[in-house]
């Protein structure tokens, strides 16, 4: 399997480069971000989309922000850094990985006192955190393979691989560390609408890395429960409180069914996902504009007097989890803040 580098720091231009998603299948595009309005805007359209490339994101976007700024009185200079960092952690207020990486990088550089360090500091520390999120995602992708049995059929929803985060992806960097311990796993992959994640991301992984992998409709997943295809549902989150793991809008359904149907409910998530600070009542699940849901390349499906409703995320209750699958091990539900801090001390 030859891995995927989602997005990047080009030395050669300082600016951040990354593989537009927005285009996949039909074409590997990739994007350049010079300035903190061009990753916003790449962020806002999914063209970098995945809560741990969010989080990879956000830290380079600082990095990018000391970059681009002019101003040479330090004080000035940082106001105008933290303005660039709200810009971004507005772009998707229910990932909390975004805003993860972007305070990471801003602990290490506000002390500093010079301008030079602070450009030289943030782009290091950002560089650290592409890294240790792939050293993340083969770590949990190898606990995770252990949960799974010899010969298998994986459902998951969306897109938790590699393009959603550096490289090797959650959910299927489980897959991928199955595959590559020698198990035989088939993948069922939902195609996630309104946008398809998992049609035209997903499968174009698997596919890619010779993996066996099927698309079927969202609303197709609770049949092939029932008739006992499926042996494991696997999915990435993009925020896990104490009482509900958040993901893309569909999950909560599938872990209903999955349940109903006594089948293993698995998460794959950093620890940078969790939320020890918040319960889900306090989240805010994002909606997204009603043309992604209403049309479809020039045609429209929805009569313009009709409303529409576009949630991006939902919530599934952490009683429907089986396990989630981190970087330092398997937490199974009740999830409590101190059993999160304690692996996070590991």
């Amino acid at each position: 399997m030859t891995d995927i580098t989602t997005l990047w720091w080009d030395k050669k231009t300082e600016n951040l480069h990354y593989i537009n998603q927005t285009l996949l299948p039909g074409k590997c595009t990739i994007g350049e971000c010079q300035n903190i309005a061009q990753l916003a805007t790449a962020i806002n359209r999914l063209e970098i989309r995945g809560a741990p490339a969010l989080g990879v994101a956000g830290a380079y976007g600082i990095a990018l922000a000391t970059r681009v700024c002019q101003k040479s009185d330090l004080t000035a200079f940082f106001a105008d850094v933290q303005k660039d960092a709200e810009i971004l952690r507005a772009t998707r207020p229910t990932a909390i990985n975004l805003s993860w990486g972007i305070d990471r990088v801003l602990a290490k550089i506000l002390p500093l006192r010079d301008i030079p360090s602070v450009r030289r500091v943030a782009l290091d520390e950002a560089g650290t955190v592409a890294r240790e999120d792939t050293a993340c995602c083969h770590a949990i992708g190898n606990y995770g393979s252990a949960l799974l049995p010899d010969t298998c059929t994986i459902l998951t929803h969306c897109n938790a691989g590699a393009l959603a985060c550096s490289s090797w992806g959650t959910a299927l960097g489980v897959i991928r560390s199955a595959v590559k311990a020698g198990k035989l796993v088939k993948v069922i992959a939902c195609e996630t609408r309104p946008l398809l994640q998992g049609a035209r991301l997903t499968a174009w992984e698997l596919a890619r890395d010779g993996i066996d992998v099927t698309v079927i409709t969202d609303s197709t997943a609770a049949h092939l429960m029932r008739t006992s295809t499926i042996d494991a549902v696997i999915v990435g989150a993009d925020r896990i409180t104490c009482d509900a793991v958040f993901n893309k809008i569909g999950t909560y359904m599938h872990a209903v069914c999955a349940r109903h149907h006594n089948i293993p409910f698995y998460v794959a998530a950093p620890l940078s996902t969790f939320d020890t600070r918040h319960r889900e009542k306090d989240v805010i699940i994002e909606e997204r504009a009603r043309d992604e849901v209403t049309t479809l390349g020039d045609r429209v499906f929805v009569p313009d007097a009709s409303g529409v409703k576009n949630y991006a995320f939902d919530a599934t209750p952490m009683t429907l989890i089986t396990a989630i699958i981190t970087e330092h091990g398997i937490v199974r539900p009740p999830v409590t803040i101190d059993s999160i801090l304690s692996l996070k001390s590991t």
